[in-house]
């Protein structure tokens, strides 16, 4: 009993606060620190009592929740994107004087919800998670109620968000008409017997894939992210297009391992539609992911908008992240979690100074307004070169190795063609990413920019700088320890 309890710490104390914070909320009446603080000490305690469980993997429920294992590593990187992005949310909302404590409380709910998603062992589980989740951003990105993009993100991520629950939704029927059951593993034993009914199976996987590729931003399904990215609040988009993404992938990961691409041959030798399907599946998602990283920079590269050049550039990552669904192995899966973990820190990072430098009125968001940043701003400047040289892959930052274990693992499943395109996907980047940098260290500004206020978000920048120098010098680290606990999923 007290294993099961210490095994179930990060999800009870992320419910708590989730229920609490609101409490906390009215009782505080005016008082913001309360609730910030609250809201700062549940993702540090996720954190904390996740790391303590990587060792060891345990099931609950019959399979309907799992523990431990794969799912601290994700806790504590959903953790670590909610921390960083709530540091650097409070200037930004004093400044646009809109700063309401039920922030705090929309940001633990859908923290809660990426955690349901991370500990699902069962379909109804997990669309809790996502519904929680999406929710949650739905009313986040409209937080500023004042502001008419604002408005306009929320009302579009609602609507098209509402359509693609009902392909999740009508996929999941499906997969339990033709199995007639939720839990994965059972589902996957159901294949493996060969007792289910194949055309009812391959309906509900495609309509599954269609509602994970919404909410992973996955060309075609990827219109509505630059819209929604660039009206919503920008932290509350940091949030969105870092740890909101990382959920949609490990969902991702849990029905493709064991719907889509099942990794046990005894299942793959027993049944030859199992293989049908899976070959065209694997084959399917290579294709989404060469679209999705072609397209999201190719259309990054005639955007003059900051906020919208890094919301396409977050659609071309992930279809880089998609590289790891392909190959369906402990290598891709462990690659996952780690261009993850560089990619928080990276765009978290970036879109912290985007929401510094950007004015009331939405003004400053624009290329040329980051002429001559290294002068005025010197430090700012330098954050945003790391975070745009780690974006584009280059060492010694997190994010070149996150793009090397997630290639490596796509040629190990005899992808060389899809590795291929993301290497020239990377090279059409380089021209976005690198011309920021040569805008703010090479062109100069008619009216220099004010020296600018950093507050808690100076915290966030750092830690995202170190974070990135970290898993670019000390890889070994966390790839070793993702590749050792996926060893066990």
């Amino acid at each position: 009993m007290g294993t099961e309890l210490l095994y179930m710490l990060p999800l009870a104390i992320a419910s708590f606060f989730a229920v609490f914070v609101p409490i906390f909320d009215v009782m505080s009446k005016s008082n913001k620190q309360i609730v910030f603080y609250a809201t700062l000490l549940n993702f540090v305690l996720i954190i904390i009592s996740s790391i303590n469980l990587l060792i060891g993997y345990y099931s609950f429920y019959d399979f309907s929740l799992y523990f431990g294992g794969y799912t601290s590593i994700f806790d504590s990187l959903f953790s670590t994107a909610a921390i960083l992005t709530l540091l650097g949310t409070k200037q930004y909302l004093d400044k646009q004087e809109y700063h309401y404590k039920e922030f705090y409380s929309l940001m633990n709910l859908a923290l809660l919800g990426m955690m349901i998603i991370n500990h699902a062992g069962n379909l109804l589980i997990m669309f809790i998670g996502i519904e929680l989740m999406s929710i949650s951003f739905f009313v986040l990105a409209g937080f500023i109620r004042t502001k008419l993009f604002s408005i306009e993100a929320s009302l579009k991520y609602f609507l098209l968000g509402a359509f693609a629950t009902g392909f999740l939704v009508y996929g999941m029927a499906m997969i339990y008409g033709s199995t007639g059951e939720i839990e994965f593993k059972l589902i996957a034993q159901k294949i493996a017997m060969s007792n289910f009914n194949f055309v009812y199976l391959a309906i509900g996987m495609g309509l599954i894939l269609v509602g994970l590729a919404f909410k992973s931003s996955i060309v075609p399904f990827h219109q509505w992210a630059p819209d929604v990215y660039t009206g919503a609040p920008t932290n509350v988009t940091s949030f969105m297009s870092t740890a909101g993404k990382t959920a949609a992938f490990v969902a991702f990961i849990l029905i493709t391992k064991h719907l889509f691409l099942p990794t046990d041959k005894m299942i793959l030798n027993a049944l030859d539609s199992a293989t049908q399907i899976t070959q065209s599946a694997q084959f399917i998602i290579a294709i989404l992911s060469a679209m999705t990283m072609i397209i999201g920079n190719i259309t990054a590269l005639v955007q003059t908008n900051v906020k919208r050049m890094l919301a396409f550039s977050s659609v071309a990552h992930a279809g880089y992240i998609l590289m790891g669904i392909v190959s369906s192995s402990i290598n891709g899966w462990a690659g996952i979690s780690f261009y993850a973990a560089a990619y928080i820190f990276m765009q978290i990072g970036a879109f912290t100074i985007v929401s510094i430098i950007e004015n009331k009125d939405d003004s400053r968001l624009n290329l040329h307004d980051y002429n001559g940043l290294s002068k005025s701003n010197p430090f700012l400047a330098f954050a945003m070169a790391i975070f745009m040289f780690s974006l584009v892959g280059l060492p010694p930052f997190g994010g070149f190795f996150g793009k090397y274990f997630l290639f490596y693992s796509t040629i190990q499943a005899g992808y060389l063609w899809l590795t291929v395109l993301a290497v020239i996907a990377s090279l059409i980047s380089v021209y976005f990413y690198i011309g920021l940098i040569i805008n703010m260290y090479f062109k100069e500004q008619d009216k220099p920019m004010e020296k600018l206020h950093l507050g808690m978000a100076n915290i966030s920048i750092i830690i995202s700088i170190f974070g990135i120098l970290a898993l670019g010098l000390m890889p070994d680290t966390l790839i070793n320890t993702a590749i050792k606990v996926f060893t066990n999923f």
